[in-house]
């Protein structure tokens, strides 16, 4: 049985070896052709060519590492003067910058790496084997991860008014954040829209340390319409008074939907406990229905049934009223998704799926950074809209009706 045992990692190491090391050395050569071109472009001549319209020449290489990813590459970067109308300036290369150590694609795996849950010191161990002898910094895996709050900030601030807006599904998540020494639950306002073609585009995401308020709704609604969001056609919101409030000032005309699942719990938290399936069964004949006559003569069934027997679960339901039935006004195939919030509260969900091995992130902003970086990176996909399809002849059926 010894003789047979095998130290090393198998027959086929010494070939997965070579052909490491051809990857790496064609690599580096790409580059190091690329880069030439560049410059001879720039120069209007190749190598010891002559002729009139040189705009430079060439002034030797200089060695240059750069991490990809197949490792450290030990580059020879050529060097050139280019002349200018005062004099002579060093060239410097657009494909290969003067600071840049490490190509995109190292950085993009650091990204997603970060965005897959990890944090500094798991990357660093998880692309050890990619960066071989050109391991990364903590404060280079900072720098990296800072590129997506850059990109937060400018999509914070971007302009909505060329955006052609259906409706808007606006819901708080709940992110557990470290803050003055302590883990807190801390709400984010989330926004989502949904456009004419069906697909959905997330809007906002604001951070309240200070909680869910009418004060923070009415602030990030003034804010998509400083930056030119149109009034939607309706809107999906959960239970919260100070969010229904700013919709209404905000937007006097937009259809409210209340989320159905949302209104399902309040009802449940007032019911007692052996009556708790009787009163779900109720609830969903009126909002499963199959059309809004149906769904009335449920509504008034409810309260006729549980009036006497639980008066706070009917002043709940009512508190509701007919907007828990707006979806109705809409195409059938698109019911399903206009009844709740659920968009968001998936969001909510994968977000927590993908940090759940950190416990809390440590600051309020990088739990912004991530949660954003999540859905721009495609990470946490945002699926079109149920019927989508049926949006054009439902948007011409109504001005027809306003007309």
């Amino acid at each position: 049985m010894g003789e047979h045992t095998r130290t090393g990692g198998g027959p086929h190491d010494g070939r997965t070896s070579a052909l490491g090391e051809l990857i790496h050395a064609a690599v580096r050569r790409a580059i190091e052709v690329a880069v030439d071109e560049e410059l001879t472009a720039a120069l209007g001549v190749r190598v010891y060519q002559r002729g009139d319209g040189r705009c430079g020449y060439r002034n030797g290489t200089k060695p240059r590492t750069l991490t990809g990813p197949t490792g450290p590459l030990a580059l020879a970067i050529p060097r050139a003067r280019l002349f200018t109308g005062t004099g002579e300036r060093e060239w410097t290369s657009a494909l290969l910058p003067r600071y840049q150590r490490r190509l995109r694609e190292v950085n993009e795996a650091v990204i997603a790496t970060y965005l897959a849950g990890g944090n500094s010191r798991r990357l660093r161990g998880a692309l050890a084997p990619l960066l071989k002898a050109a391991p990364l910094s903590k404060s280079a895996v900072s720098r990296i991860v800072g590129t997506l709050k850059t990109e937060l900030e400018a999509w914070r601030t971007r302009s909505l008014a060329g955006l052609d807006v259906l409706g808007l599904y606006l819901d708080a998540l709940a992110l557990r954040v470290r803050s003055a020494g302590k883990v807190v639950s801390v709400p984010v306002l989330g926004v989502i829209a949904v456009l004419t073609d069906g697909q959905k585009q997330l809007l906002a995401l604001e951070l309240c340390p200070g909680g869910e308020t009418f004060e923070a709704w009415k602030g990030c609604l003034d804010d998509l319409v400083t930056r030119g969001l149109a009034a939607p056609l309706w809107c999906v919101i959960d239970g919260h008074p100070g969010l229904r409030k700013s919709v209404g000032l905000v937007w006097p005309p937009t259809l409210v939907q209340r989320c159905c699942v949302h209104k399902l719990r309040n009802l449940e938290r007032k019911a007692p406990k052996h009556a708790l399936a009787e009163i779900r069964a109720d609830f969903h004949r009126i909002v499963y229905a199959e059309n809004a006559a149906a769904a009335r003569g449920a509504y008034t069934a409810f309260e006729r049934k549980w009036r006497p027997r639980c008066p706070g679960v009917v002043r709940s339901l009512q508190e509701g009223g007919d907007e828990l039935l707006t979806f109705f006004q809409f195409p059938k195939r698109q019911w399903k998704t206009l009844r709740t919030t659920n968009v968001i509260e998936r969001l909510n969900e994968e977000f927590r799926r993908r940090v759940k091995t950190q416990g809390s992130l440590p600051t309020e902003d990088a739990a912004l950074v991530l949660l954003f970086g999540l859905v721009v990176s495609g990470q946490i996909r945002l699926r079109r809209l149920d019927g989508w399809r049926q949006i054009p002849a439902m948007l011409r059926a109504r001005r027809e009706a306003a007309a």
